[in-house]
């Protein structure tokens, strides 16, 4: 008799996990001699803004009151006008003459940034703002109300040369950096805005002396690639006596990892919160999504990043934008984890980003349940991560959806500047 033959058991295949590749969406990235993907650096060469008071030092401020004639300590009233009570409107500065304040505080305070439009969502808490440059460059800031605080995300540069192909703003390549002044005038304008009761009446939802308390330079431009205005701007956010007086703590600077520039911030002594924006844990993926990492590669940018905790004490942020299908895999959860708990425990902090869709891009957010295993795994391995919460969408506000598109050039047109 025969016995029967035995049935082999095989384990039921399972589909590999799908990769999609990074590609732009109805647009075209521009691309250097060799092909790869254009990094722009160095600002192109256009008309100067005007110096102003924010560009400054306090030094320098006094001196150049003099140079017009004043006394210096005129200097530290049109500090206080500015930084203080948010004007530079010539009429309300009563303790300056009469007979020479047009000319002084058109000296010390020009018109730096023009409001074309703004826009509201989540009930009047998110307003994205958008600015015309004294050349027509455009750009936008993001003002944000969370309970207990208020938010504003700035922008350092018109455009941006970091070429990333799925954020908004990198399309169109870089314009020019922003003066630190420009970038300074944005928070001013936004704590006009608050205390005229723009963010809701501050007798009901806060109360008089509110204002802007948090700032991220995570608007348009990539801010390490502008750093001499970038710290300069910071200087002038964090100065009790003759800035705005604001914690450094409360300040954010982010980057898709230039490293000399985080090993230089590192130096500077001014304890911001420093953010990293990685987006994928291995340096294949990230040489397409993020055309800097073929100069810097993911553990050079991750050094660096530990680096700065161990100069300032201060905990470093990941940002990292889950794309569906492309960065968002189990296995880059568990990558991320390891390379981030081979520098130390403690250092950091991760905040996945639900990707924001951009015009014309067929890329979209990770679904919710694989959303939720990224970040159970990270915290698993004992990174702290937390899930960011996205504002503006419904505006193009959040985070890389700012651009001037053709509908704001034609709005700012017939905009004068001033």
């Amino acid at each position: 008799m025969t016995e029967p033959t035995p049935v082999r058991q095989t384990k039921p295949r399972t589909a590999p996990p799908r990769q999609v590749r990074p590609r732009t969406e109805g647009w075209e990235q521009q691309k250097d001699e060799s092909g790869r993907p254009l990094l722009q650096f160095a600002s192109p060469k256009r008309g100067k803004p005007p110096v102003h008071l924010a560009d400054l030092t306090p030094e320098q401020r006094v001196d150049t009151v003099k140079e017009l004639g004043m006394p210096g300590f005129r200097a530290a009233q049109l500090e206080k006008h500015y930084f203080t009570h948010f004007t530079s409107d010539p009429d309300q500065m009563t303790d300056l003459p009469a007979s020479s304040r047009e000319e002084l505080v058109g000296g010390m305070l020009p018109t730096l940034l023009t409001e074309v439009r703004r826009l509201e969502t989540d009930r009047g808490d998110t307003i994205k703002f958008l600015w015309k440059l004294h050349d027509g460059a455009l750009v936008e800031s993001v003002l944000m109300r969370y309970p207990g605080r208020i938010t504003l995300c700035v922008s350092s540069q018109a455009g941006c040369g970091m070429n990333c192909p799925f954020c908004a703003t990198g399309q169109a390549g870089l314009t020019r950096n922003m003066s630190a002044a420009e970038i300074i005038e944005q928070i001013i304008r936004a704590n006009r805005l608050i205390a005229d009761g723009g963010l809701g009446d501050p007798r009901r939802v806060g109360h008089e002396g509110e204002r802007v308390t948090n700032i991220v330079f995570m608007g348009m431009g990539e801010p390490l690639a502008n750093y001499a205005r970038v710290m300069q701007a910071v200087r002038v956010m964090t100065d009790k006596k003759h800035g705005i007086g604001m914690s450094a703590r409360g300040i954010t600077v982010s980057t898709v990892g230039l490293v000399p520039a985080i090993n230089k911030l590192a130096a500077e002594e001014i304890p911001v919160t420093f953010a990293l924006s990685l987006h994928a844990p291995d340096d294949e993926l990230r040489d397409e999504l993020i055309p800097v990492n073929s100069r810097w590669k993911v553990d050079e940018a991750l050094d660096a990043a530990r680096g700065y905790f161990e100069k300032t004490g201060r905990r470093v942020s990941i940002e990292y934008a889950l794309i569906k299908d492309m960065n968002d895999h189990p296995w880059r959860a568990d990558l991320l984890a390891d390379k981030l708990n081979a520098r130390g425990r403690g250092w950091v902090h991760v905040n996945p980003i639900p990707l924001n869709p951009t015009p014309g891009s067929v890329w979209t957010s990770s679904d919710v349940p694989v959303q939720n295993e990224f970040v159970r795994r990270l915290n698993a391995a004992g990174i702290p991560t937390t899930l960011r919460d996205t504002r503006g969408k419904e505006i193009d506000g959040a985070c890389g959806q700012l651009v001037a598109t053709e509908d704001d050039q034609h709005a700012a047109e017939d905009i004068p500047v001033g």
